[in-house]
């Protein structure tokens, strides 16, 4: 398996890859929306670590998938995953002032802004899933935006956060945090997974051996979050830790304590990691991305 530095190497070369992508995708700031498009890009380049985008190449490289492609697939979720967090941000919401060091887009500009910012991300990544430049067979166009509608939507990413709200007004057990995160962060880290096997008309049995690496690897980084948001440097993490405790909600790590939540996610790693058995040497990338998740400082 891969180390470290060569695992983060391939992060930082995938995300050059995406970032060049999204630039292209991306409206230039011009005419009088130019305002809403400056915002976008704002929001979208801050310096995110681009895993989602790193699942979609990495599992679309297992079936031989043209990069042009899956870097569109990889740029699409990214928009989506930026809107997102740039919604999450608002005051309504969870009232952040930074994101990765920077002020959020609602800071940079003014709520309405930023509202309408991730409006604008969510649309741009459905068309281009839906663009013949995607993949030239309409079924694998539709299979990719329906997955992503689902992962997105109310049983999913939007599921999750409205999850999240209600749960300062309730007392959750693990299997309401799992719940929980496994459709705010884990539907779109599962989404990331399989597009690389529908980008790549993989069968059935593919696509499920992906599903259940990426629902491991999924709570296995959120378990990560948790511990940063714990016990994280704040000028290392980008943004405010400790908020989850002075808030009262319940985590992975208020649940089980830093110890036995840092063992669970090395558990979690090691359980993606046989999920991709089938897959070999091929699937090198993959496996050291479950162990990297489970030990990055940020």
């Amino acid at each position: 398996m891969g180390n470290s530095h060569f695992i983060e190497q391939a992060i930082t070369a995938t995300a050059e890859a995406v970032e060049k992508a999204l630039d292209r995708l991306l409206p230039q700031p011009e005419g009088l929306e130019s305002r809403l498009l400056e915002a976008m890009r704002y929001a979208v380049f801050n310096g995110g670590k681009r895993l989602r985008p790193f699942l979609v190449v990495a599992t679309a490289d297992l079936f031989g998938v043209d990069k042009t492609r899956s870097l569109r697939v990889a740029a699409a979720i990214e928009c989506l995953h930026s809107y997102s967090l740039v919604h999450d941000d608002l005051p309504s919401m969870d009232n952040d002032d930074l994101r990765r060091g920077k002020p959020t887009t609602h800071k940079q500009y003014d709520e309405a802004t930023a509202i309408l910012v991730g409006d604008a991300l969510q649309s741009l990544a459905f068309e281009i899933l839906a663009s013949e430049k995607t993949h030239a067979d309409p079924h694998v166009r539709i299979d990719l935006v329906r997955a992503l509608a689902k992962a997105a939507g109310p049983h999913g990413m939007v599921g999750g956060q409205m999850i999240d709200i209600e749960a300062d007004h309730m007392d959750l057990d693990m299997g309401g945090v799992s719940r929980l995160q496994q459709l705010k962060t884990g539907a779109l880290i599962c989404f990331s997974a399989e597009a690389g096997a529908i980008l790549g008309k993989a069968d059935d049995h593919r696509r499920s051996q992906l599903l259940a690496y990426a629902r491991d690897l999924g709570l296995a980084f959120q378990i990560a979050d948790d511990l940063l948001d714990h016990q994280g440097d704040p000028d290392v993490v980008g943004k405010a830790v400790g908020k989850d405790a002075e808030q009262g909600k319940a985590t992975f790590v208020s649940l089980m304590g830093a110890e036995r939540a840092q063992q669970q996610a090395n558990m979690l790693a090691d359980q993606a990691v046989s999920h991709l058995k089938d897959f070999g040497e091929r699937a090198i990338l993959l496996q050291g991305l479950a162990k990297f998740v489970v030990h990055r400082d940020f």
